[in-house]
């Protein structure tokens, strides 16, 4: 009796299209052949045989990783994505802060005391003066 290994976790499962390459797969492998043979027939009289195939490995690889690359469930262009924001875009230093309510009501308590000892001063001026 033959016997087929199942994943226990299905979502990692990916239908295949054809030739057991999914459409992704199967896009990024057509997209690759459209650049590097071209990129070959092109170049071979100009560079020769052997550069002309370097040129189709550097202009078909780009496609090739799309393809094949995946790290954690995500292609290669997510994680591109999420590795230039954490690098490049967003800060280095994140500093750490909090929202102190009990620092806050302490600032608020000052300000108020601030705010009664300037009105009361104030007030015993205005009745200094009045008296004159």
């Amino acid at each position: 009796m033959p016997y087929v290994p199942v994943p226990k976790d299905l979502t990692t499962v990916k239908s295949k299209v054809a030739f057991n390459l999914t459409k992704r797969q199967l896009i990024c492998f057509s997209l690759a052949a459209g650049v590097g043979v071209p990129i070959y027939f092109l170049t071979r009289n100009i560079v020769g045989t052997s550069g002309a195939c370097l040129l189709l490995i550097m202009g078909a690889l780009p496609f090739f990783f799309l393809a094949m690359y995946e790290k954690n469930g995500q292609p290669l262009e997510k994680v591109l994505k999420q590795y230039i924001n954490a690098r490049f875009i967003r800060p280095k230093v994140r500093p750490y802060r909090t929202d102190n309510l009990y620092s806050a009501i302490m600032k608020q308590n000052m300000l108020d005391k601030e705010v009664e000892r300037i009105a009361g001063s104030k007030e015993k001026e205005k009745t200094s003066h009045s008296g004159r």
